[in-house]
């Protein structure tokens, strides 16, 4: 049975490596509207841009989406998708993050199919394995160990495992998280775990508390843009792929 999925895109103002992240101009439109194009694919039923930010909040209302102001100070993109949450009817919430504009469906709808058959799930998250080895140190590259039935065991900005023998293969986690409104909005309650502050990944919440994630292998690698250099790149994929993707053609 199909339920009710809201999608939140969490659009801080601020950043310290891009200004106003979420309007900083890729291709002549805001990175914004690449991810709502992108979730506009997708299987839900209803997409809310959370921000604190007027501006941000213009630009979504323009597009014909809907905005809620949130508080500036919430820790988390979850806390933010939390807040608009709690005063929606849906079943299952994504936090779709706003730096990740590659996002599509073959990613999200997979996430809520995860969710919606299983009651004992009450987050899914996507997975990557990594290629490229200038990822494996990079701080901004989140890595996650995982058991044998796919559930997280703990994700690092450090390289994990530690490769003491030859062998590892190293995942990194990408794109949206994917909650059970009801521990979405638990997960809202509890504050800030001694493992997320100082890793500052909000999912170490989860695990520092007992509850299992749920890792979805996913083939597709995506351009998550935290620096110039990341706009560059993407802007010079949607010149030479841009059509490999259905959802981001002009």
């Amino acid at each position: 049975m199909n339920k009710d999925v809201l999608a939140v895109v969490p659009a801080r103002y601020g950043s310290t490596r891009l200004s106003c992240k979420p309007l900083v101009n890729i291709c002549g439109k805001p990175l914004l509207f690449w991810v709502l194009k992108g979730l506009s694919a997708c299987n839900v039923n209803e997409i809310v841009v959370a921000t604190d930010h007027k501006e941000i909040a213009d630009y979504a209302i323009g597009e014909g989406y809907e905005a809620v102001m949130t508080p500036s100070d919430l820790p988390s993109g979850s806390n933010r998708t939390a807040w608009v949450a709690r005063e929606r009817d849906a079943d299952i919430v994504l936090n779709v993050q706003v730096d990740d504009p590659m996002v599509g469906p073959d990613m999200i709808d997979p996430l809520i199919a995860a969710l919606g058959k299983s009651e004992e799930i009450d987050v899914a998250l996507l997975v990557k394995r990594i290629e490229k080895e200038e990822e494996i140190p990079n701080p901004n590259i989140v890595k996650v160990v995982f058991d044998q039935r796919w559930r997280a065991l703990y994700f690092s900005r450090s390289p994990i495992p530690y490769e003491r023998n030859r062998g590892a293969t190293y995942y990194k986690h990408i794109g949206p998280y994917c909650y059970r409104k009801s521990f979405l909005l638990k997960f809202d309650s509890w504050p800030q775990t001694p493992l997320e502050r100082v890793e500052s990944l909000e999912m170490l919440r989860i695990l520092e508390r007992g509850y299992d994630i749920l890792c979805l292998e996913t083939e597709r690698d995506t351009i998550e843009i935290d620096t110039p250099d990341d706009v560059s790149a993407f802007e010079r994929y949607l010149r030479e792929h841009g059509d490999d993707l259905p959802w981001l053609r002009k």
